[in-house]
């Protein structure tokens, strides 16, 4: 609004708008308004009667006690030179204090005319006449406003002068001010404040519906104004509710009812990946948790595709993996013994057909509750982001685990009200905790006092992110450590320390073992003879009390987290320091061990004969691998061997079948890492060792893989079966007797399949190698090759094994 002449129209105004000038006792000259500017008064409410391209307003008292001025009228200013844009601000602090009451409606309202004038008489001679006397007008405000109800009734004592007003301020997106000829005298301004104040509530009852109010660009005040009339689908509050708790990747496979699900995370900023299986979209979900700090979700539909998100949930409770949110004072860990955090968000049948035999109807929630931790379905659209934050918190909180939620298929597209959503803030890292005292003291003398002492280091070190306390303790005390497959890397593989190559000789000869996040379950033969000695000490470094003394009675046990309790025994044994004599009897027999050990893996790495065994493609792979890519391993033999060869450098970058021993794990593994990868450190590469057997239940992720253009090596170790198969020709003399089903070996599989075939049907580059020369160059290229995906399908030979062992490493089979 600005002031203009009695003529014309102002600078770059349409001139096709009609305007109309508008005489003000403190605004000499005259004003001249736009046409349309009347929706601001007469939306909703009707307070001002439409003339044309002009319209009245009734209330006289309401500017004489401001001075009569129109402009100062609709400003509300009371001093000189205000800012312009404080009118909206005060506008709308008005808006919360004052509420309009429409049970008499504004619309009666009209001029009043004087007594004996010939308006009073046509109108009380005219039939049906309306009545002369405006009707009460009765608004609430609040104390705070200082407003007070105007009279109600009666008769006038002066005839408002007409105000013509236009709408150019409002446009599609909001309002700009107007320009602010100078006020009048101070005295012209009257009671000013209170006015001012009763002025504010009259034009927020006049303004309408509240879509119709007053806007202004970048105002929170007026984003509040405005959204009670907005309305939000349940797909966005669940996408939005999972942005609130820093959750940043979902996995899945879409359909009814949950693909508008994905779509509203998609606009948030959400990473969304599709992937061919619910099982692989669960691994990969679960990983993300172990990777970023913050767990990753599974979207699924009903009925059967929850099912297939089953195994997802129970190899992320078993496998015991779990999230490390760091913040900028301390850490907060999660040991091995805890679980995967991982969120699934199933789609389920509508609540008003439960019970009537809906599409794919299954008792989700009930079923869910025995793979997580918890399982939960929100009783209204509003309590979404209530549930899925406690959600969030629990999957990470005390032992994290999985964690379902179940959101029936009406809330998806169910409108709300916008304002009755109220988001919940990220939940807080878990606390930090320490060992006692007492303990840490006790624990450090028995150290000390070992013969024979062993560190293990497990996978809880590396969710712990204490590798450098750890690598600390083992270079300051010169204690030999033995990782197990997923603690690799907290301390390089290649330290002088790393007892891998004797791990058997290791564990038996060991009298005092220290346990950091490392469970003695299976993998570690349970903590019992003959793997061990029978009186051998065992100290537990434990975020889980319920973790400590199973299967065995441990010395000492140590409850924390730790990176933390790491932190307090090197204090003890540093004060003074004590050192392992790196010349001890204990040593020399280790070290020998790992030399035989080493020799005669080299062996069986240079034989030359063709097709090739495990340890020659294993030797030839490690010599190319980037000491900073991620190694995700699954097989039997496969995963078992690699873990000998294969070397880590850096914690948290191995990814395997763990604790349950779950095939098809790898390549949703894969993707996860390769999502972590490019978003962190372009370049980085995922290798993934496959078993022929294992790729068979998840291959079709292949595509997933071309679709987003991940950077994935993929190495199919090809024995033609599970554990052992045959060749070719063997195959061939077999099926001449008798049909497959009866004569072929449950273990086999078909001999020489083209596994690279399935890489290069989506895009990718594909690679057959039956030869160590052909698996370098293979490998080199895919290495060099960023743009495109890989796979490496090398043939080995059938009954290749791994060397003998003293012990059986899984459970005793005759076969």
């Amino acid at each position: 609004m600005s002031r203009r002449p009695p003529q014309g129209t102002a600078p770059g105004q349409n001139p096709s708008h009609s305007t109309t000038r508008l005489p003000g006792a403190g605004c000499p000259g005259g004003l001249t308004l736009e046409p349309a500017e009347a929706a601001l008064l007469t939306s909703g409410s009707g307070v001002a009667r439409s003339k044309g391209d002009r319209f009245e307003v009734p209330h006289a008292k309401f500017q004489r006690r401001l001075g009569r001025d129109p402009l100062l009228l609709l400003c509300g200013f009371k001093e000189r030179c205000a800012p312009p844009a404080s009118w909206v601000q005060k506008r709308l602090q008005f808006q919360k204090h004052a509420r309009r009451d429409t049970r008499k409606s504004p619309e009666r309202w009209t001029r009043r005319p004087q007594p004996g004038s010939p308006r009073a008489a046509s109108s009380a001679a005219r039939p049906g006449a309306r009545p002369t006397t405006p009707p009460d007008v009765r608004m609430r405000t609040s104390q705070s406003a200082g407003l007070k109800r105007p009279r109600a009734g009666g008769p006038r004592r002066h005839r408002p002068p007409q105000l013509s007003v236009s709408a150019s301020y409002l446009d599609g997106t909001g309002l700009s001010p107007p320009q602010v000829p100078p006020p009048p005298a101070d005295s012209a301004l009257g009671p000013g404040r209170r006015a001012w104040r009763v002025f504010g509530a009259w034009l927020r009852a006049a303004s309408g519906p509240r879509t119709s109010r007053w806007k202004m660009p970048g105002s929170d005040l007026q984003e509040r104004g405005e959204r009670s009339d907005e309305q939000v689908s349940g797909a966005k509050v669940i996408a939005q509710a999972l942005k609130e708790q820093d959750v940043r990747y979902l996995f899945g496979v879409v359909g009814i009812p949950v693909t508008e699900i994905a779509v509203a995370a998609q606009e948030l900023g959400l990473r969304y990946i599709g992937m061919r299986n619910e099982q692989a979209a669960c691994y990969a979900a679960s990983t993300i948790g172990y990777l970023t700090g913050r767990p990753g979700v599974c979207l699924v539909v009903s009925g059967p595709g929850l099912i297939h998100a089953l195994g997802g949930m129970a190899n992320a409770n078993m496998n015991c993996w779990v999230v490390i949110r760091r913040n900028t004072t301390h850490f907060a860990i999660s040991k091995e013994t805890k679980k995967m955090p991982l969120i699934v968000i199933g789609g389920s049948s509508e609540r008003s057909q439960e019970t009537m035999g809906a599409f794919q109807e299954f008792p989700q929630v009930e079923a869910c509750r025995l793979y997580s931790k918890f399982s939960a379905r929100p009783s209204s659209v509003e309590a979404i982001p209530s549930v899925i934050e406690k959600a969030v918190r629990s999957s990470i909180y005390g032992r994290p685990g999985a964690c379902y939620v179940d959101i029936p298929a009406d809330f998806v597209n169910l409108q709300v009200n916008v304002d009755s959503i109220k988001y919940k803030e990220c939940c807080l890292p878990p606390p930090v905790s320490m060992a006692d005292t007492s303990a840490v003291c006790q624990a450090a003398s028995v150290i000390r006092s070992a013969r024979q002492p062993l560190l293990i280091v497990g996978k809880g070190a590396a969710y712990a992110r204490a590798e450098e306390s750890i690598r600390k303790l083992v270079e300051q005390c010169k204690l030999p450590f033995l990782p197990t497959p997923m603690g690799k890397g907290v301390v390089p593989d290649n330290h002088p320390n790393c007892v891998g190559a004797a791990r058997s000789r290791a564990l038996q000869h060991a009298d005092v073992i220290v346990l950091f996040g490392a469970r003695l379950n299976w993998i570690l033969h349970f903590g019992l003879p003959p793997r061990y000695q029978p009186d051998v000490k065992f100290i537990q470094v434990d975020i889980c009390a319920e973790e400590l003394g199973n299967n065995v009675k441990p010395a000492v046990t140590l409850l924390g987290d730790i990176n933390a309790v790491t932190k307090q025994l090197l204090e003890q044994l540093t004060k003074p320091l004590w050192q392992y004599p790196p010349e001890s009897k204990w040593w020399k027999t280790l070290r020998e061990k790992m030399k035989s050990n080493e020799a005669l893996s080299q062996e069986l790495a240079s034989k030359k004969s063709l097709p090739m065994n495990y340890y020659t493609v294993f030797y030839h792979v490690q010599e190319q691998l980037p000491q900073d890519c991620f190694v995700v391993s699954e097989g039997a033999n496969t995963m078992d061997i690699g873990r000998t060869v294969l070397q880590n450098y850096l914690p948290r970058h191995r990814l395997d079948a763990g604790t349950f021993g779950t095939m098809g794990v790898g390549l949703g593994f894969a993707i996860a890492a390769a999502l972590v990868a490019k978003d962190r450190n372009p370049g980085q590469r995922v290798i993934c060792v496959e078993g022929d057997s294992a790729f068979g239940f998840s291959g079709m992720e292949v595509e997933t893989i071309c679709r987003y253009n991940l950077p994935i090596v993929i190495l199919v170790v090809n024995n033609n079966g599970i554990y052992q198969g045959f060749d070719a020709d063997t195959w061939k003399e077999m099926l001449e007797f008798q049909d497959a089903t009866v004569r072929a070996p449950p273990m086999c599989l078909l001999p020489n399949s083209h596994y690279e075939q399935v890489m290069t049907a989506f895009g990718g580059k594909g690679y057959f190698v039956q030869t160590p020369e052909e698996l370098q160059k293979s490998l080199k290229q895919a290495l060099a090759d960023t743009t495109k995906p890989c796979l490496i399908n090398i043939l080995i030979e059938p009954q290749s094994t791994r060397k003998a062992q003293d012990f059986h490493w899984l459970t005793r089979s005759n076969m």
